[in-house]
């Protein structure tokens, strides 16, 4: 064993995916174990290889859609292990959402910009090997109307606190009020206390579920103390 991670990067660009493997192997921490150009590889590689983290596009052959996060759901649901780190080009919040649909542990959304700083990159793919989440700040901002939710977390009580921490998790409001011992109207009365207090909307193309979580994520990501 030598202690390192081993990662399995995809993306179909060759630029790119040699990029995403300069910074990975930059500090010594990762191994880079395979580099495939397209979702149904990524997958063939990870049932035979079973890495404990896979970087990915979005967007990848044959349709240039969803591929990376269908892929990446797939991954997760036959191999809860694997961390995922799901890299784009646009910031754009419908994709984080649909990425993180199915809960956030073990899930990155990181826009492709952080390619060039080799930390950002190196700490996403370590937070999701050991089961973490961690959601580009840009995207976040564009979510939660320009950080102004996030700043809006210190008027959440300790139950509003208790029952976002509990959605983050990935938890439906029965299995928030199963964990808190409370009616599930009260879960939803809470939920809807979240949601006021963070300003997020109602509209139908705000996933309000969503953007409080990435709110709470990127909160407990500024507090958490720099390494070194």
């Amino acid at each position: 064993m030598t202690g390192r991670l081993r990662v399995v990067i995809a993306d179909d660009h060759y630029l790119v995916r040699e990029g995403v493997r300069r910074a990975l192997v930059s500090d010594g921490s990762i191994d880079v174990i395979a580099v495939v150009g397209d979702a149904a590889e990524l997958e063939l590689v990870v049932d035979k290889e079973r890495p404990d983290a896979v970087v990915t596009d979005i967007r990848m052959p044959p349709g240039h859609s969803t591929e990376g996060i269908e892929a990446a759901h797939r991954i997760r649901a036959q191999h809860p292990g694997v961390g995922i780190v799901v890299l784009s080009q646009y910031n754009d919040a419908t994709y984080a959402m649909d990425l993180l649909r199915n809960g956030t542990a073990g899930m990155a959304y990181l826009l492709k910009e952080r390619i060039g700083d080799p930390r950002a990159l190196l700490e996403a793919v370590h937070e999701v090997a050991s089961g973490g989440s961690r959601i580009d700040p840009d995207v976040v901002a564009s979510l939660v109307h320009a950080g102004r939710s996030s700043s809006r977390l210190a008027d959440l009580t300790d139950r509003e606190r208790d029952v976002l921490a509990l959605m983050a998790q990935g938890r439906t409001n029965a299995a928030i009020a199963e964990d808190l011992h409370l009616s599930e109207s009260s879960i939803e009365k809470y939920a809807s206390s979240v949601f006021a207090k963070l300003g997020l909307s109602d509209e139908r193309h705000v996933h309000r579920r969503v953007a409080a979580v990435l709110a709470y994520l990127q909160d407990q990501q500024s507090a958490r103390p720099l390494d070194g």
